[in-house]
Formats: C-alpha cells, structure tokens, sequence
C-alpha cells in the first residue's frame, strides 16, 4: 500500500504546484490590469514593483488555493482514469476511497497551513499592500517633457522645451517660468541644457547654455514701479526642490483598523467592543436626547406651592395665550423639535456606521475558518469527478473546474453582500456556498465509489428507453384513432 500511496501523491504532487502558480498569475495579472492606471508613470523602482506583487499575491492566496486545488484533483484522477491506472487499481481490489486516502491526509495538512497561512500572514500582508497603494497613489507622474509643450507638474513652475535629442538626451531651446518667489517673475530662455532628477528625486538639476534671465521685482503697490533686470550667461546649473516626486513610505499602522488586517483574536476583540460600543449608544442616545432636548428646562423649574385641583390641559393653556405668544410657543417647540430630529438622525448614521463596521468584522471572521473548508470541498468534488469523468489534461477539466468556481464564487459574493448588508447573520452568509457544495461533493463521491455511470449518454438513454417506448406508442395509437 506504501508504494501505492508514493504512487498517488506523485501523481497528485506536480499537478497541484503547477495549477496554483497558473492560477496565482492569472489572478496576479487581474489584480495588476486593474491597478495599472495608479502604477503607470510614477517612475516606481523594480523593489517597490516587486514588494508590492509579492505581498498582493498573498492576499490573493484565499481565492487562488480552492480553485487549484480542485483543477489538480480533477487533472489527477483524470489522467489516472484515463490511463486506465485506476482501473488496474480497483482491479488489485483497492477502493477509490482509499485510493484517495494519502491525499485527503495531504489536504488535510493543506487546509491546516491555509488556515495559519489565511489568519497570520494574509492580515500582515493586507496591511502592507493597502500602505503600498496609497503611498503610490500620493506618488507624482514621471517627469517628462514633449517637444513644444508647457510642463506643469511642478508647482509655480512652466518648462517648455522646443526639441529633444533621444539618443544624447540635449534639450534645445528651452523657457523656464519661475514664479516660486510671490514678489519675483523669473523668466530663463536658454540655447540648450540638460535636464535631470538628483538621487534622491528630491532637487531637479538644470544646466543652461548661452541663454538669459529676466527678472521682474514685482510690488503691487499702485504709486510704485517694478524692477526689471536681465543677465546674460554661457552656463548656468539651477537647483529647483521638488516635492511629491521621491517615493515616501507611510506609517502603516494607519490601516490596522480594517477588518482585513486584522487575525481572529484580534477580530473578536473588535467584534466585542464594536457590540459593547452598539449598546452603550443606544442607550446614551436616549438619556441625551430626553436631558437635552425633551427635557431641558427642568433645572431650572419650581414646584408649584399651589395644590393642582385638576388636570392641567396644554391646548386650553394655548387657548388662553396671545397670538404673538402662541406663536412664539409654536417656534420654539419647532426648533427644538427640529434639533432633536438633527441629533437623532447624527446618532442613526453613526450607529449604521458603527454596525457597518460590526458586519465586515464578523465576516472576515467567519471567512478565515470557512476558506480551509472550501478547499476540502473541492478536493472531494475534483477527485470523485475526475475518476468519473476520466479525462487528464488541461481541457476539461479546466471547463469543469471553472464552472464550480464560479458558482462557488458568486454564491459567496451574494452571501457577502447579504451580511454587510445586515440582512443575513455572518455565519450563514459565508459558510452558505460551502452548505451547498458539500452534499454535492458527497453524492460525487459515492458515485464515483460505486463505477457510477454519471456521465455515460448510454446509460441514461438505456433508463429513458421505457418512456420513450410508451410515447412512441402513445403516439401510434392517438395517430391510428384519428385516422
């Protein structure tokens, strides 16, 4: 059995590293097409690039490891099936369950890793990734110059360059408008130069040549005159500091509050306060809106020292009042009525904020223990499935493969949807796709256990042979009356 099971998960070992990497970079790709427009043009460096790849592809790790492993069970099986190796095995009087046994004992180490994997390094990663992406997104475009046309991308600043050497990189017939100084209009026209960022990109470096400035002292006073003066020169170096062009990392602590930074101890304890601080609002909510605004001049009243002789009626009091007074009474009962509905309506948004908060925690939550699951699932619908369906390669049982990933996929965006709307408790919303998938994963397994014909024409033509009989029959008959 030893050398069966060697057998099996050589078979099974190869497939599985090679889907997942095609599936990470697919997946990779994706993620990178739709973040390309904040990536392009900021002049990034092949380790901010690398960093970024590397921490987006463990976030991805989630998606892509339930969808390889169910490719690599279903090419597997199906190459074993195809190449009549596990009907030689059941011939030797080995069941495909334990066939299947070394890699559900694999598996199961899969899905214990996945889950330290999911709840410790992707949360890290997360956190690294969303600190990456807006240090990128706050990056500058790349600094480039088009042949006649104004550069603005510094501040206070237009450069114009007439022509561009590519191959020496010279700039010919170059104006500079500097207005950095509020009480100073520097012009630069100059033959040619270079044009270059420092190191650091902190300072952009220009050498003139054979050009002249022109400086306008301006004083906005109406009785004064402005300065002007003009220099000539052969060769002039221009420092100009630039901001927002170096690639400046941020404090990623900033985006430790997210729900997907966070591992499951720390989302309990988010999930606690986030309940404790539900609570304690509502019920602050109502005593602040009865002191402050229902009941606000109590403080300052007295107790009548006149006995009350009957029930005090508010309309009759109304009754008895001026216009002007009455509607005076009226204004004010309408604003404070009004600031009440203001406050109450602060203290809704805030508690659906808050409660917004409560379901994204709770799914993520929920989320970290379904993911191992899932990837069981799949392996028990893949390798019952490729035994069944007995064809390896990449062509169907990538068809196959596709088409429960999606149904998997959009069963758990909508069960996603439902909890972050609050319509649905976390723990149907994300453990729903799997509800679903499991007895299917099931009735496969005891299918393919029993030489099921599942996907034989044959067979189910031979079962519907009775019913096509009795309509052809049917049909003879009501055809001979008729006639």
């Amino acid at each position: 059995m030893k050398t069966v099971y060697r057998f099996v998960l050589k078979a099974y070992v190869g497939p599985m590293v090679l889907t997942f990497f095609i599936v990470m970079f697919i997946l990779l790709m994706h993620y990178l097409w739709m973040h390309i427009d904040e990536l392009v043009g900021k002049g990034l460096g092949p380790g901010v690039i690398v960093e970024l790849v590397f921490y987006a592809s463990a976030t991805l790790v989630p998606m892509g490891l339930p969808l390889a492993t169910l490719l690599a069970s279903i090419m597997t099986m199906g190459n074993l099936g195809e190449n009549n190796e596990l009907l030689a095995l059941k011939a030797a009087g080995i069941s495909l369950p334990r066939i299947m046994k070394p890699l559900i004992i694999l598996m199961t180490v899969v899905c214990v890793g996945s889950f330290f994997v999911i709840n410790n390094f992707t949360p890290y990663s997360y956190q690294k990734m969303f600190s990456l992406l807006s240090d990128i997104s706050k990056q500058k475009q790349e600094m480039k110059f088009q042949d006649g046309i104004f550069f603005n991308g510094i501040p206070d600043m237009s450069i114009r360059i007439g022509h561009q050497d590519p191959e020496t990189n010279k700039l010919n017939d170059i104006l500079i408008y500097n207005n950095k100084t509020y009480s100073k209009m520097q012009t630069t026209v100059a033959d040619s130069g270079y044009i270059r960022i420092s190191d650091d990109r902190k300072y952009l470096i220009v050498n003139l040549y054979n050009g002249q400035i022109y400086e306008e002292n301006r004083n906005y006073e109406w009785f004064t005159k402005n300065e002007l003066s003009h220099h000539l020169f052969d060769e002039q170096e221009l420092l100009i500091p630039l901001s927002g062009f170096a690639f400046e990392r941020s404090d990623q602590e900033e985006f430790a509050s997210r729900s997907e930074t966070k591992n499951m101890s720390q989302l309990s304890y988010t999930i606690d306060s986030l309940r404790h601080a539900q609570d304690s609002m509502v019920t602050a909510f109502g005593n602040r809106l009865i002191k402050s605004h229902l009941l606000r001049n109590l403080s300052y009243a007295e107790l009548d020292s006149l006995p009350r002789l009957r029930p005090v009626s508010v309309m009759a009091m109304l009754d008895t009042m001026s216009v002007e007074n009455r509607n005076a009474v009226f204004g004010q009962a309408s604003a404070w009525a009004e600031e009440a509905r203001s406050y109450a309506d602060y203290e809704s948004e805030y508690m659906s904020y808050t409660s917004q908060l409560l379901y994204r925690a709770q799914a993520d939550f929920q989320r970290k223990i379904a993911l191992p699951f899932s990837i069981m699932i799949f392996f028990l619908i893949g390798a019952p499935l490729g035994a069944i369906i007995r064809k390896g390669g990449l062509g169907m049982p990538i068809v196959v493969s596709v088409l429960f990933f999606v149904v998997y996929y959009i069963i758990t965006i909508t069960g996603e949807k439902f909890v972050k709307d609050g319509a649905w408790p976390a723990f149907w919303g994300i453990w729903i796709s799997s509800f679903i998938l499991f007895p299917i994963a099931i009735f496969l397994t005891y299918k393919s256990t029993n030489d099921s014909a599942l996907f034989n024409p044959d067979a189910y033509k031979k079962r519907l042979e009775p019913v096509i009989a009795l309509y052809r029959r049917t049909r003879a008959y009501l055809k001979k009356n008729k006639d």
